[in-house]
């Protein structure tokens, strides 16, 4: 099963942890549901049992085990205690058992939702962004100006379309002197498309970042990376199975593996797409310009706790292997701050180009999916 670590609630199915697993579509909104979550009536029986189902996934799989327990214990204590009795909504009483958990140990990506009947009949739905199942997720892509490339994703969706795309970019520009990425408005997803462009501008064999995941997640459930080349299994601490991620250059190299590249990141910038950015600021490939990531490292998959719930539950967390850091809760700091709508105009100075952004922009049209 292709991996994906985007934090959506209801997006992103990172690999099932446990049996029946509510999604498996990365997308930059919950799907459609007959009517606002404030509306979901709160059911007591329902709760009570979404609360139990959720202190034991995080017990048996959160990313650290200690962690996990404590989450367990507390929510055992509130709900033997009458803490989860009574809300307004379903909504109300799923805020509150969040709260509860990130007062606890903060999370990036952990937090419990409401989930409406056609929510839980989309369980096993192809993947899909705002475009639909089949669509791209490419926001918009070209030549900003003479040399330089630009190319915007609103996801990281991994589907053919996405690829694809990427693809037919990553040959029509190869004669870049400078490239653009833009993640200002990039939550999440998996490792696809970002594995085809460190092919094209790394010139040598890099190791990008190191994936711990729990031992006990992983044999209980199966490998969530398939049989992804870019990933090996590496050395690491006891009940962690450790793998670093890492490039090996295309076999014909073009100009891109010494253009320019420069990484533009917004405090929405999350998940996958810091992934992204800590990969390419760590080995030194891209100058990333904008605002601090918004710090959500761990990956994992939604789960159903009881008929009315889902939660995410993180399994495993991406570092630094130089430093042993991950952006969990702090985010990715780009290498020049400025807010996240000047980063292009930034990125456009720095590269030489005679032109705003405003301008360049509108030459390549609208963007198709964004999320800014």
């Amino acid at each position: 099963m292709r991996f994906l670590f985007s934090q959506l609630f209801l997006a992103t199915l990172m690999f099932p942890v446990g049996s029946s697993a509510i999604v498996q579509a990365p997308a930059l909104a919950p799907p459609p549901t007959p009517a606002p979550a404030t509306e979901i009536a709160f059911d007591r029986k329902q709760g009570e049992t979404a609360v139990t189902d959720l202190a034991k996934a995080l017990e048996e799989n959160f990313v650290f085990p200690d962690a996990g327990k404590n989450y367990a214990a507390m929510l055992r204590a509130n709900l033997a205690g009458g803490a989860y009795a009574s809300f307004p909504s379903a909504k109300d009483f799923a805020e509150r058992v969040t709260a509860d958990l990130q007062a606890m140990h903060k999370d990036g990506h952990l937090r419990l939702r409401p989930v409406t009947a056609e929510m839980r009949a989309r369980r096993g739905a192809p993947r899909s962004g705002p475009g639909g199942a089949d669509a791209s997720s490419v926001n918009r892509s070209g030549w900003l100006a003479p040399g330089i490339a630009y190319i915007d994703f609103a996801a990281f969706l991994g589907n053919k379309a996405t690829t694809d795309e990427v693809a037919k970019f990553l040959a029509d520009y190869r004669s870049a002197e400078t490239l653009i990425i833009d993640a200002r408005g990039n939550r999440g997803g998996g490792l696809d498309e970002m594995n085809l462009i460190f092919r094209e501008i790394y010139a040598q064999p890099t190791t990008l970042v190191t994936m711990d995941i729990r031992q006990a997640v992983e044999e209980k459930n199966g490998t969530p990376f398939g049989e992804d080349p870019t990933l090996r299994k590496i050395s690491g601490p006891a009940s962690v199975i450790r793998r670093e991620h890492f490039v090996t250059p295309t076999a014909t190299p073009g100009p891109l593996a010494k253009a320019k590249v420069y990484l533009l990141t917004s405090k929405k910038t999350f998940s996958a797409a810091e992934h992204l950015s800590l990969s390419l600021k760590r080995t030194g490939r891209a100058t990333l310009i904008g605002e601090v990531t918004g710090g959500g490292a761990h990956f994992g998959g939604v789960m159903p706790m009881g008929e009315g719930y889902a939660a995410f539950i993180p399994v495993g967390r991406t570092f630094d292997p130089t430093t042993g850091n991950s952006w969990e809760g702090t985010g990715v700091a780009p290498d020049i701050a400025v807010p996240a709508d000047q980063a292009l105009a930034k990125a456009l100075e720095l590269a030489g180009a005679k032109v705003d952004a405003a301008t360049a922009l509108a030459k390549l049209g609208p963007a198709r999916l964004s999320a800014r």
